[in-house]
């Protein structure tokens, strides 16, 4: 009697489970799911079943995408034809949405592989088990979608009772018991933040004062304007808790009043343009009390609006106590005047008269400073005065400039030595350390 030939078919086993819950212990859900399918393959020895050495375990991954490095790696040894059957404890094992399944399918039956659930009797192969795989897999979907919708309703029911559901505690908070509790250090900041913000009125100086004052977030980045705008939007700061657009009483303790909340939206709700154009006309002159006429009167910085537009100049003190015609030079335009005042002071930073003369004043006042970090470090003001934001370019020019007089055919710049050595000792530290750079920088 001749014994019936029958051809080794190799099987893969392939386990799943969606939270990485209990990975860790000696025997796990996938150890289980593996013990099931192993125990059917050797059940179907006698019609050539053989297990391969390969593991196709997915630990911690949802059933709802592809993007799983098992079975990535699974379908691969399939199309390279390692593979003649995939056993599974259970359909859902190995997908959960309807679409996802077709496509493995498609992958499986143009290899010629068998798809066997152990707890799920079926055949791929005829149209009743196609049909029997869809019904199942249409419900594994359901129960899926059903879950979702059932941990968004608890998310929200959670949220209209104010509780914290999780995730990063906002600057000012730390987590304690799944509550959100105040952080003192960290609050006082969140507050000053907002005070300041009322004062200042513009998130993008007062980002560039907090970089310059070196405030940082709790990573120890520098604050920026997009962090300034989402804190001060934040509503859990007074006391709600938000979820979808919608607020409601929070269980935890607010850091700033309701009446600094108003103050501060009612400037937000101000458009940023006219917001800007408003700091702009609160930012102090650029040459105030510098800058006198040829009659040796002080210029005063004044400005008009016509519309939406600000226009700013510099008016003589004589004129304005004795009229129009008492001075050869009634009003300068500011904007004129004070670039004509930097063009020159760029200049004269670059002449190897002021920056010998520098050098030799303030090499008794900074240790090793030589002649050639003192010309670098003129140099290197020229290209970042455009990007300082306007309180630290008049701190500068109040620095170097002693006195700027006007005449009809021009102007002269007298400058400040001691100044000069203050600048140079800025300079250098920044070029020592490149950081500081960025908390002179205009966002």
């Amino acid at each position: 009697m001749t014994k019936r030939a029958v051809r080794k078919l190799r099987c893969a086993i392939y386990t799943r489970k969606s939270s990485e819950e209990g990975l860790e212990q000696e025997f796990n859900s996938l150890d289980a799911q593996r013990e099931a399918c192993e125990a059917y393959i050797a059940s179907q020895r006698s019609e050539g079943w053989v297990l391969v050495r390969d593991r196709y375990d997915d630990g911690g991954v949802s059933g709802g995408t592809l993007e799983r490095r098992a079975l990535k790696q699974l379908l691969a040894d399939i199309e390279d034809g390692l593979i003649d059957v995939v056993v599974v404890y259970k359909i859902d094992r190995l997908s959960r949405s309807l679409m996802d399944f077709s496509k493995l399918v498609e992958v499986f039956d143009r290899n010629g592989v068998t798809f066997v659930s152990v707890t799920q009797s079926f055949n791929t192969t005829t149209s009743m088990g196609r049909l029997t795989l869809n019904i199942l897999l249409s419900f594994a979907q359901f129960e899926r979608e059903v879950t979702a919708e059932r941990i968004r309703d608890k998310i929200r029911a959670s949220r209209m009772k104010g509780m914290w559901m999780g995730g990063i505690a906002p600057l000012g908070y730390r987590v304690e018991n799944r509550k959100l509790v105040i952080d003192d250090k960290e609050a006082a900041v969140v507050r000053m933040i907002f005070e300041r913000f009322v004062a200042v009125g513009s998130a993008t100086v007062l980002a560039k004062m907090l970089a310059s004052e070196g405030v940082r977030t709790r990573r120890g980045k520098p604050i920026h304007k997009g962090f300034l705008y989402k804190l001060l939007n934040n509503r859990v700061y007074i006391g709600e808790a938000v979820h979808k657009g919608e607020s409601f009483p929070g269980e935890h303790e607010p850091i700033i009043e309701q009446a600094l909340w108003d103050r501060v939206h009612a400037i937000l709700r101000t458009s940023p343009r006219k917001r800007a154009s408003n700091t702009r006309a609160q930012t102090p002159a650029l040459l105030k009390g510098l800058i006198f006429g040829p009659d040796g009167a002080a210029f005063s910085p004044t400005h008009t609006r016509k519309g939406d537009r600000l226009y700013r100049y510099y008016v003589s003190q004589t004129v304005l106590k004795h009229g129009a015609n008492a001075c050869p030079i009634a009003r300068v335009p500011a904007a004129e005047v004070e670039t004509a005042v930097i063009d020159q002071l760029r200049a004269l930073l670059r002449t190897p008269e002021i920056i010998i003369g520098t050098w030799r004043e303030a090499r008794s006042e900074i240790d090793g400073l030589s002649e050639m970090e003192v010309r670098e470090a003129l140099e290197q003001l020229d290209p970042i005065w455009d990007e300082l934001f306007p309180a630290e370019q008049a701190r500068i020019v109040q620095l170097l400039v002693k006195r700027i007089e006007l005449s009809v055919s021009g102007l002269s710049i007298h400058l400040r030595t001691e100044g000069l050595t203050s600048l140079i000792q800025d300079l250098t530290d920044i070029g020592r350390d490149p950081q500081n750079i960025d908390a002179r920088k205009a966002a």
